[in-house]
C-alpha cells in the first residue's frame, strides 16, 4: 500500500497540494505517479483538508480523511494503517511531483527482500552547495546502508576544509505494520523537536532506517521558487538557475542596537 499525506496548512507555502502544474494540482501529479508503481496494491491520498478531499475526488482519486492534530505524516499514516490493512506502508509527501515510480518500487523490493529492514527510506548524492540549504535534509550512512542520523545542517562537516560527500535524504519512507503501530506513543525527543524531522523519532527509541541510494531526482516543492522550477521543468523549459554564494560579491549590514556576542554570522540562506 502507499499512502502520501497532503495539507494546505504549509507556513512556506499555503495551499501547496493545490498548486497547479502543467493544468492540474500538484496532489494529482504525485498520484498519479504512485500508481505507476507496479508492486503497490493500494494508493491513497491521507488529509486533513477538505479542500484536499475535495479536489482528489474530483480527479477520480481515492481519499482517507485524517484528524487535523497529527504533528508528523508518519502519525498520520498510522491512523490510515487502523483502516487499510497491509504488510508494507509507504509514505510520499505531496510535495514530490516529480517522484519516480521506479524509486519507489526499489524501495518496496528492498523491503520485502530483507524482512529484517523495518523502516526504509532513500537518498542521493548531492553538490556541496546543496548540503548548506537547511530544507534539504542530509544523511550519514553506516556500511551496511543504515542511517546514522538526518539532520538539516551539512552532514559530515568538513572541519579541516577537505571535501565531503553529502547524501540528500528524499522524503519516502517504507514501513512494517509493527512499526506504524508503535510510532505514535514513541515520546517526541528533542532532536526530532529541534530539527522537525519525524524520522529521528524512530531512531531516537532505537529503530534502524534502511536508506536505499537512487539517482539524483527532481526538486520537491518547499517554497514558492521550488515551485516555479518544478513548473518549468514538468512544461519542458529549462528552469532559471539559482542564485548560490558564490554569486555573492557584496555584503553590506547597517547594525542597529546590541548583538548579544558582538558578531555577525551569514549562512546560504
Amino acid at each position: 500500500m502507499i499512502s502520501f499525506r497532503s495539507r494546505c496548512g504549509s507556513p512556506r507555502l499555503r495551499g501547496k497540494p493545490l498548486a497547479d502544474i502543467a493544468g492540474k494540482p500538484m496532489v494529482q501529479h504525485v498520484y498519479e505517479r504512485a500508481l505507476q508503481v507496479a508492486n503497490a496494491h493500494v494508493v491513497v491520498i491521507a488529509t486533513d483538508d477538505e479542500r484536499v478531499a475535495k479536489a482528489v475526488r474530483a480527479f477520480g482519486g481515492e481519499c482517507v480523511m485524517t484528524s487535523p492534530d497529527h504533528p508528523s505524516g508518519t502519525d498520520r499514516l498510522a491512523e490510515v494503517m487502523v483502516q487499510i490493512d497491509a504488510d508494507i506502508y509507504i509514505n510520499l509527501q505531496g510535495d514530490e511531483p516529480l517522484v519516480r515510480p521506479a524509486d519507489i518500487e526499489a524501495l518496496a523490493a528492498g523491503m520485502l527482500a530483507d524482512a529484517s529492514v523495518k523502516v526504509g527510506t532513500l537518498c542521493h548524492p548531492i553538490e556541496a552547495h546543496e548540503a548548506g540549504n537547511p530544507n534539504t535534509v542530509k544523511v550519514v550512512l553506516a556500511n551496511n546502508g543504515n542511517a546514522l542520523y538526518f539532520s538539516r545542517s551539512p552532514i559530515p562537516y568538513p572541519r579541516d576544509g577537505e571535501v565531503a560527500h553529502y547524501l540528500k535524504h528524499v522524503g519516502v519512507y517504507g514501513y512494517r505494520r509493527d512499526v506504524l503501530a508503535d510510532y505514535s506513543s514513541l515520546p517526541q525527543p528533542m532532536l526530532e523537536h529541534a530539527e522537525k524531522l519525524e524520522q529521528l523519532r524512530l531512531m531516537a527509541a532505537g529503530y534502524c532506517i534502511r536508506a536505499y541510494q537512487v539517482e539524483p531526482t527532481g526538486p520537491g516543492v518547499d517554497t514558492p521558487e521550488c515551485l516555479e522550477q518544478v513548473r518549468a521543468l514538468m512544461s519542458g523549459q529549462d528552469p532559471a538557475p539559482r542564485p548560490t554564494l558564490n554569486d555573492v560579491r557584496l555584503v553590506i549590514t547597517d547594525v542597529d542596537g546590541v548583538l548579544t556576542d558582538g558578531g555577525i554570522y551569514y549562512d546560504a540562506t
